[in-house]
């Protein structure tokens, strides 16, 4: 295995931990959706997702994550704007 494929499935697997642990931490109540840590673990997860996924020729997968990527960068802007959302 080369060292550039070693660094594709350590990003797809670090995109894994960083949203999976968002999520658990949110439902745990330890990080708030509207949290700036929050976002930016989902935004960087997502972008290992992306990596790997096209990496792999997964285009769905790229796909959805950009928008995920999209998503969390609008809800950093408003954060750092401070906007709240009711």
């Amino acid at each position: 295995m080369s060292l550039s494929l070693i660094l594709i499935e350590m990003a797809g697997w670090t995109g894994a931990a960083l949203i999976l642990g968002a999520y658990i931490l949110l439902s745990l109540g330890r990080l708030r959706g509207d949290s700036a840590v929050y976002q930016w673990m989902n935004v960087i997860g997502a972008a290992g997702f992306i990596l790997n996924s096209g990496y792999h020729g997964a285009i769905p997968s790229v796909a959805i994550n950009i928008m995920w990527i999209a998503i969390g960068v609008f809800a950093l802007w408003r954060i750092y704007r401070g906007v709240r959302s009711v």
